[in-house]
């Protein structure tokens, strides 16, 4: 699986987390996040993700600052994205259940590490349920 990740100075130490359990299990990741602590714009950093995504360049994206807001507003700002703010790992499941959602976003300030990992994992694990829920996801876009 190809997954796009970026993030801002709040999230290295989650993406490096995220991202060597993702090389653990065989996934290919382009990594537009910084990996220092100085103060960044996440949009400079949610942006590629979302295009890879749009574009079909990733299967998925996984996109981390702060509060988790700021950047998911920003990437789903892009045709074809729906990214989804979690900070639990139910939440992230029914993410993809219900929303076909296909970035997440990681609330740095407000999880753990280990926490952050296991929602990722989740999210990327869970398939979309269709059905019914396929009618409301068509009709997100504007």
């Amino acid at each position: 699986m190809k997954i796009a990740i970026g993030n801002d100075h709040a999230g290295p130490d989650y993406k490096k987390a995220i991202v060597e359990m993702l090389q653990s299990k065989g996934h290919e990741v382009t990594n537009y996040g910084t990996d220092a602590t100085d103060s960044v714009d996440y949009p400079d950093f949610g942006h590629p993700v979302a295009t890879d995504v749009s574009e079909g360049k990733a299967d998925f994206g996984i996109v981390i600052c702060g509060s988790g807001n700021g950047i998911a507003m920003t990437v789903n700002k892009h045709l074809k994205v729906r990214a989804a703010l979690c900070w639990t790992k139910e939440i992230a499941v029914l993410a993809r259940q219900h929303n076909d959602a296909n970035i997440i976003s990681v609330p740095a300030r407000f999880t753990s590490i280990p926490q952050a990992v296991e929602m990722v994992e989740a999210f990327l694990n869970t398939e979309f349920e269709g059905g019914r829920h396929q009618n409301r996801v068509d009709k997100i876009s504007c």
